[in-house]
């Protein structure tokens, strides 16, 4: 691949972010019908007055145009060791992906090893606690068992828990598995000695969205779950805690409108799923299949239980309604809540809720719903 330096410049733009990036190859690509070798050879002018680029950010392409060679002896090193990269205007690129996460979150380049014609697939995700308990991580293989009956991939994050189980069982039932990396994929050699046989065998795929040497990071294991659940076509909640990546994964795809899947809890456990369900998430029994709408809606959970602890979705319902009929300041809330906080308290867990806006003007502080509609799409890559 003889551009693979390019992208590798372009897609680790420093903090430029997935959507200012890909406008810029809709730009180039889509529009002017450009290589991304030949976009890079643009006269800084033309990069400013065609593209409208900004001083800083010509800076930050020309210090990525003298990154090339460096890029180019790594794009080597990873192309003789088996890996493949992935640019966003392949027509290898998961179709799926590039359709749930759109322009706006979709990584500019796949780095992967194995077999990619898995990405072809219909996919599902079973996601969950790293400590789930062991209902749910019976309720994961059993997932896994159906989906590679039907043959659809598993994704998995690599995680322990939900994850690691979801894998496992993927393999122990000759299924098919994607591995979505919490770093880089040229930092993952444990992983291809363990994987080596079903990688060689075309029913393991690893994936990393990183630069390639990359170390394993907490925020990058946070970056990696919006990936997961953007290559599944279906996602499966095991368990899920109130917070957490499994609770922010699943509340910001309900947001954009993904069906989402959560198990139904017994009674005495004590997890979130629940919470997940009256959110809008659908209700399924132990194999997966859709139980009745508002099955269980009068099961009060453990975790319903609210007094005055953060996370409540109780608290949360009570908050929308409130802030639906007109703005109000942290005081005003506190007494319409009945709430035991101090205003404080409040405020900042009114800034964790990624419903809600704030406005400040002054020495006022007011909060309101954020308006749920989306900018158009700019074009996006056939």
């Amino acid at each position: 691949m003889k551009d693979a330096s390019y992208w590798i410049s372009l897609a680790h733009l420093p903090k430029w972010g997935q959507q200012k990036t890909n406008n810029l190859i809709i730009q180039f690509y889509h529009e002017n019908k450009l290589t991304i070798e030949d976009f890079f050879h643009l006269r800084e002018e033309d990069w400013k007055k065609d593209y409208g680029l900004s001083d800083n950010q010509v800076f930050d392409l020309q210090k990525a145009k003298a990154d090339l060679p460096n890029n180019a002896f790594l794009a080597e090193a990873l192309l003789n060791q088996g890996y493949e990269i992935i640019p966003i205007t392949s027509s290898e690129y998961s179709k799926t992906l590039k359709s749930n996460l759109k322009a706006a979150h979709s990584p500019v380049v796949l780095y992967i090893k194995g077999n990619k014609k898995i990405l072809e697939e219909d996919s599902v995700a079973i996601v969950g606690s790293r400590d789930a308990a062991d209902v749910s991580l019976r309720f994961t293989d059993n997932i896994a068992k159906n989906a590679s009956r039907d043959f659809k991939v598993i994704v998995s994050g690599f995680a322990k828990g939900v994850d690691k189980q979801a894998l496992d069982s993927a393999i122990k039932y000759n299924g098919q598995s994607i591995i979505v990396l919490p770093q880089g994929i040229m930092t993952f050699e444990s992983g291809f000695k363990n994987y080596y046989k079903q990688i060689i065998d075309g029913n393991v795929l690893v994936l990393s969205t990183f630069f390639p040497k990359a170390p394993w990071r907490v925020e990058l294991a946070m970056a990696r779950n919006p990936i997961i659940y953007g290559l599944a076509t279906e996602i499966y909640v095991a368990e899920s805690s109130d917070k957490g990546g499994t609770w922010s994964g699943v509340v910001d795809g309900l947001r954009k409108g993904r069906k989402i899947f959560v198990r139904n809890p017994d009674i005495n456990e004590k997890n979130a799923n629940l919470l997940l369900i009256r959110r809008g998430a659908v209700s399924v029994d132990f194999d997966g299949c859709v139980l009745p709408q508002n099955y269980g809606a009068n099961i009060e959970s453990p975790m319903l239980v609210v007094n005055d602890t953060a996370g409540s979705d109780l608290i949360d319902k009570k908050i929308i309604d409130l802030l639906r009929i007109r703005p109000l300041n942290a005081k005003e809330l506190l007494v319409e809540l009945s709430l035991n906080w101090s205003g404080q308290k409040l405020s900042k867990y009114l800034k964790t809720l990624d419903f809600i806006s704030v406005t400040k003007v002054k020495n006022s502080t007011t909060y309101s719903i954020k308006d749920d509609s989306t900018p158009k799409q700019l074009t996006f890559f056939s």
